[in-house]
């Protein structure tokens, strides 16, 4: 692996650019890195190439938004075909038909689909959806569950010791400075994977709950999927209480051909996907219900929740989420959720010779390694001491520097283009850098 100084670096060069024009340098907090980010040149694969000419495994995938890996040569033909026809228009397309309806096959369901343009936008839709068709104002959250930028939907994802209050009545924490108090007040807050705690929550809000909001692998509480008792005993308070259940799939989907859903035995209401089923371009959708998702409809006598969008549905990201989608069926989802299955075998043999108190967690196609000897089950469990925060930072750089890259949480998405040989090399570089930090624990 190359060295390179400041001086030499072309990456430190346009950073100090991006400075000049950008809060931070950048639009994306992801990709910033110490002294500064790098750059990339090309991706093919699971391979990226930055601009000073290193080569590294990607496990981010663009944060799990690439499920066949970089320019996946039949989204690449598809794309540059329709490229020549145009972009974007205001007259309908075909392809977006031809997408609804594969979506919706996967998923019994999956009644009727929109498509907008983020995973953030669909989990606000659906929400939107939830109180215009229950008429009723409040949601419920998990606690630390990220569901993106929506006032409503992020309350709570960065709760922390000093203000998250009691474990049996979670205080609702805004993100963003200046979040309304009114905000706060309509976003209930549930703790993960506790089903008695959150029903004796829910139920004292029960007649002003549109919805409950539910991830059953949220990234940030840890990556554990929800158990099954969690998920049927809110599932059942919502047929109780004349509620919704909003399933955020937005990573969660690629865990199988119709979700992370599958994994239980509920069928939501609606359901907020994104990232990868886009195949590569920005997406989102949401889906489920026929009579629910009507609020929407504008033929209707009195349109409940007008909703438009100008990119939402077009052309390209059609084409390429439906061309990634139809490859990504059920024999490629079982071949990729193996492959996963040997990397977080691979971790735990590699925790267990390494002799650090260390975990993996996981389903589907992802994993996330925690500094914890004890698999965290809630939020609380699975939240980052700064000892934690600081030694996972130690093996992210150490994986950085000897080639692979990694979500910043120590979190990894396999891709379709991936194989034995680069699960290998993870667990073989994972195996040094717990030794590596053995001595910081």
């Amino acid at each position: 692996m190359r060295n390179l100084t400041l001086t030499q670096s072309r990456s430190a060069a346009l950073y100090e650019r991006a400075r000049k024009v950008m809060p931070g340098g950048c639009s994306r907090n992801t990709i910033l890195r110490k002294p500064h980010p790098l750059y990339v040149e090309n991706g093919a694969g699971c391979y990226v190439t930055d601009i000073e000419g290193v080569q590294r495994i990607d496990f981010a995938n663009n944060v799990a938004s690439l499920i066949h890996g970089h320019a996946y040569p039949p989204v690449v033909e598809a794309v540059s075909a329709q490229l020549h026809k145009g972009t974007a228009f205001t007259l309908a397309t075909e392809v977006e038909i031809e997408f609804a309806e594969h979506m919706c096959s996967r998923n019994a369901g999956f009644e009727n689909i929109r498509f907008v343009n983020s995973g953030t936008e669909a989990v606000m839709g659906c929400l939107k959806a939830a109180r215009a068709f229950t008429g009723r104002p409040k949601i419920a959250k998990v606690e630390g569950a990220y569901h993106g930028l929506y006032d409503y939907a992020e309350v709570s994802q960065t709760a922390n010791p000093s203000n998250w209050g009691d474990a049996h009545n979670p205080t609702s924490v805004p993100v963003a400075y200046g979040t309304p108090e009114s905000a706060l007040r309509d976003v209930i807050i549930i703790p993960f994977n506790q089903p008695e705690q959150s029903l004796e929550i829910l139920n004292r809000h029960g007649e002003e709950l549109a919805c409950v909001l539910l991830d059953s692998m949220p990234h940030r509480v840890g990556l554990v999927p929800a158990s099954q008792e969690f998920v049927r005993a809110i599932y059942d308070w919502t047929r109780e209480n004349n509620a919704l259940m909003v399933y955020d799939e937005v990573i969660t989907f690629r865990a199988n051909y119709g979700g992370a859903q599958e994994w239980y035995d509920v069928r939501p209401d609606l359901t907020a996907m994104g990232k990868m089923i886009g195949g590569g371009f920005p997406v989102g959708a949401l889906a489920g219900r026929q009579d629910v998702m009507s609020v929407m409809d504008p033929l209707a006598d009195k349109v409940l929740f007008p909703h438009s969008g100008t990119f939402s549905a077009n052309p390209v990201t059609m084409t390429a989420g439906l061309v990634s989608m139809a490859l990504f069926d059920k024999t490629a989802v079982t071949d990729l959720n193996r492959l996963a299955n040997r990397a977080r075998t691979g971790i735990a043999e590699a925790i267990r010779v390494a002799d650090i108190p260390a975990c993996v967690t996981g389903g589907g196609s992802m994993f996330r390694v925690h500094m914890k000897a004890e698999i965290p089950t809630t939020y609380r469990a699975a939240y980052m001491t700064p000892k934690e925060s600081k030694i996972i930072q130690a093996l992210l750089d150490h994986l950085f520097d000897n080639g692979i890259i990694m979500i910043n949480t120590c979190s990894g998405s396999l891709s379709t283009a991936m194989t034995e040989k680069e699960i290998e090399i993870l667990a073989e570089n994972l195996l040094a850098g717990f030794r590596k930090i053995k001595k910081l624990l």
